[in-house]
């Protein structure tokens, strides 16, 4: 018999490690789809797991006694251990191997989601922490004084249409508006040259008014038409804008100053874009000033056929809310006459750290950065692995975008904190001046622009993690497979699209707004598409082309190719979801836990069963118990020679290798505390358990039977069972050796070698599974196998 085990144990092991190294790296045991439950950890010490009797000479009875490690060696060790961590810190699915193991992509995949969620939340946090609900308040109070009061003959901003309602407006609404200095009962504020808008909002330096002129003979009169008409000034054009003086020539506003002089910015109207260039007026602290400055430019006609356009800018501060409101009215003079009225308000927030959840914001934006310093690391990591071809996934794309935003939106961060801090320290020193809060505000719009796209990418990135779910990739594989038939499609929706587009655009051009401009008819028609349109418009229009328009249009592209668009996504996403029906289940989240799940009920189970042991150890004593009998029964018991030493250990107080009667009292007492709450919890785990049993649908006998008759092993899974197999052939060989050592140790080989002779004399069968004469088990091993056989009055009691 020891023969045979040696020779099996050598024979196995050299044949698990020669098969394994023939596989390379990829060989792994993946125990989600080995029907039988992980090997449980060494620390977990019972007769499922039995430990060596005597540690030194069985752990490794052929194992030669090792060198000591030199200094190299240890510092090599230490590298790769340094080497191993920062790759498990960074390990993602681009960086493992996981081809070939499921379980490791599964494991991976769900870590990188949940370091992704995290950074999710604190973006979001950033996001929402720029902005509030009183924004749009603060808007609004200003829409509401600036752009919807009348004056007194009744003109308000957005119905200014001639010079004279421009000059109305700003003598009467927009002064009463930007200087209050009495309460409501007439009041002085007590405020001194300072306004307070609503009594609520700081003015901040003074308004300023800006006009941009176009020269004179600009264009050409026609010939029969020169005599009557003196000159000709052209639509807006930033190459015939005016740079002489005119008027007064005595000031700003009579002098033209360049777009770098005012530090100004172009502004996009709703007629051309703007330069910041042109002349400009300040206004003064006090209202009284300021109506004197406007009556003397409305005196000496500072608007004339020339202007184009007009600018009205100032900025207010909220100390209540610590927001900014940055307001420019604009009034275009189109070439055709006329005044066309337009505003822009912008509330920002550029004072960031002020209360404790500025402060807060503050600590996320710092693990804001942290994170992106993560993912380009990570990033750089996957490019240098996969080279060229980490730039053909669209996620990888995604990625990058995310990280440039978020790079860029940390620098404009800095910019802006230190810009803001320079502007009001100049404001401060000279209150005077006007107060140019125009370039922080349309950059911190654009930041905000910026971070709500990188927002809506962050989350769109969520599908990248939750991809290797069948349902989770429903979306993604409809809209890759149909994307050709959709791409072919769209070709012939665009050109009927854009043929109606332009026929609505010659037909009702010149009387109906939505169809005023090209863009202007594209937007138009899709909102036909949505059922949102003024057919009334169209008919007045053109009473003969206008019904026909709007009915063929509505026919063949809402109910002709919005429908055969929606057809091929259907066909599509059904062609999906069968095929992923009919494919097999792989490794999931759910297997994953309830993996974890097994392994904590086995070990509970396990610990559970040590106390058994120990317990049983202390009742089979008499008074005080030794070590040496307490050692030799829970030996018996298949437990470890260390186990047993630390357990007597703990509660021998006195040190003398004696258990007395309080010292086993401590330990029956603690013993039978652990044991009820491993019952406790053992049961609330088996209660769970048998929950998920019992919601599982029971298997019917056709679908065993059709489950059988498409059951096939691929290659992959024949090389994961031949793995395993090995690996449990291995696995036995080791147990039988052992067991052969511990029949030595006891004595009971010259009981077998006995049996064995009786066995062999004239009369009997020398069969092995035939129970023995004195009723003690034979183990008969072939290859690593066991097979126990006993009498048939005799107890067996099998806990494997």
């Amino acid at each position: 018999m020891k023969c045979l085990n040696n020779r099996a144990d050598s024979h196995l092991t050299g044949q698990v490690e020669c098969e394994l190294d023939a596989m390379g790296n990829g060989a792994w045991v993946n125990q989600g789809y080995c029907g039988s439950p992980p090997p449980l950890p060494r620390a977990v010490s019972t007769i499922y797991n039995p430990q060596p009797l005597f540690q030194d000479s069985m752990d490794s009875p052929s194992r030669f006694p090792e060198e000591p490690e030199s200094a190299e060696q240890s510092l090599e060790k230490k590298r790769r251990g340094c080497c191993s961590f920062i790759k498990g810190l960074w390990a993602t699915t681009l960086t493992e191997n996981t081809s070939n193991n499921r379980e490791l992509f599964v494991r991976t995949t769900l870590r990188e989601l949940l370091v992704y969620l995290v950074f999710l939340v604190d973006i979001c946090l950033l996001t929402y922490g720029m902005t509030n609900s009183s924004t749009y308040y603060y808007t609004k109070a200003m829409t509401d004084l600036f752009v919807n009061t009348a004056g007194e003959y009744g003109v308000r901003f957005q119905s200014i249409g001639t010079m004279a309602d421009f000059w109305s407006y700003a003598q009467g609404p927009l002064l009463d508006g930007l200087y209050w200095t009495k309460w409501y009962n007439n009041e002085s504020l007590d405020n001194g040259d300072v306004s307070f808008i609503y009594y609520e909002n700081m003015l901040l330096g003074v308004p300023r008014m800006r006009q941009i002129k176009i020269k004179n003979n600009s264009c050409k009169v026609h010939k029969d038409f020169q005599d009557e008409i003196a000159g000709c000034f052209d639509v807006y054009n930033e190459k015939k804008e005016d740079d002489h003086n005119f008027g007064l020539i005595n000031g700003t506003a009579w002098t033209y100053h360049t777009e770098k002089d005012i530090k100004g910015s172009s502004h996009w109207g709703l007629l051309t874009t703007y330069s910041g260039a042109g002349y400009y007026q300040d206004l003064s602290q006090t209202k009284e000033a300021s109506s004197i400055i406007l009556s003397e430019l409305k005196d000496n006609l500072w608007l004339d056929r020339g202007t184009r356009v007009v600018f009205i800018d100032f900025s207010t501060y909220n100390a209540n809310i610590n927001m900014f409101c940055v307001i420019r009215l604009v009034i275009e003079f189109p070439a055709t006459g006329g005044a066309i009225s337009s505003y822009q308000i912008r509330t920002v927030k550029l004072i960031r750290y002020i209360t404790y959840w500025d402060y807060f914001i503050f600590g996320c934006e710092i693990v804001f950065c942290l994170f992106i310093l993560y993912y380009v690391v990570e990033e750089i990591l996957e490019l240098r692995i996969h080279k060229f071809s980490y730039f053909k996934s669209i996620w990888n794309i995604l990625d990058i975008v995310v990280i440039m935003l978020a790079i860029v939106a940390i620098v404009f961060n800095i910019f802006r904190t230190v810009k803001v801090d320079n502007l009001l320290g100049k404001l401060l020193e000279q209150p005077g001046i006007y107060a140019d809060f125009e370039f922080l505000a349309f950059w911190q719009t654009q930041y905000n622009n910026m971070n709500a796209v990188n927002l809506f990418f962050a989350w769109i990135k969520v599908f990248k993690y939750i991809s290797f779910n069948k349902t989770m990739t429903q979306l993604s594989s409809t809209l890759g497979r149909c994307a050709k038939d959709i791409l072919g499609f769209a070709i012939m929706f665009f050109i009927v699209f854009f043929a109606y587009a332009q026929l609505g655009y010659l037909l009702f051009g010149t009387e109906v707004d939505s169809f005023s401009t090209f863009v202007k008819c594209i937007f138009t028609q899709f909102r036909i598409i949505l059922g949102d349109f003024d057919y009334n418009a169209i008919d007045r229009a053109n009473r003969v082309l206008g019904p026909i328009y709007f009915v063929t249009y509505v026919f063949f592209v809402f109910f002709v190719l919005l429908n055969m668009f929606l057809a091929i996504i259907n066909d599509t996403y059904s062609e999906v979801k069968e095929e992923l029906s009919s494919q097999k289940d792989e490794l999931q989240i759910t297997d994953i836990i309830k993996q974890s799940y097994m392994k904590t009920f086995m070990k509970l189970k396990l610990k559970n069963e040590k106390i058994s042991d120990v317990q049983k150890a202390l009742r089979s004593g008499s008074g005080e118990i030794e070590f040496k009998d307490f050692r030799e029964t829970l030996k018996e018991m298949g437990h470890a020679d260390h186990e047993i030493s630390a357990a007597f250990s703990r509660f021998d107080r006195d040190g003398n290798q004696v258990l007395d009667e309080d010292e086993q009292k401590r330990m029956k007492t603690e013993l039978e505390e652990k044991r009820d709450a491993l019952c406790a919890e053992l049961n609330n785990l088996g209660m769970n358990y048998g929950k998920d049993l019992l919601e599982k649908p029971p298997v019917t006998l056709n679908d065993q039977r059709n489950h059988s008759s498409q059951a096939f092993v691929d290659q992959e899974q024949f090389l994961r069972l031949s793995r395993q197999v090995l690996h449990l052939e291995s696995s036995v060989a080791g147990v039988t050796s052992r067991i052969e050592l511990i029949m030595e140790k006891l004595g009971l080989q010259d009981k077998t070698k006995g049996n064995q002779t009786a066995g062999k004399l004239p009369g009997t069968k020398n069969d092995p599974d035939e129970p023995a004469s004195d009723g003690s088990v034979l183990l008969c091993v072939d290859r690593g196998t066991r097979r126990p056989a006993a009498r048939p009055d005799s107890t067996v009691d099998c806990r494997m």
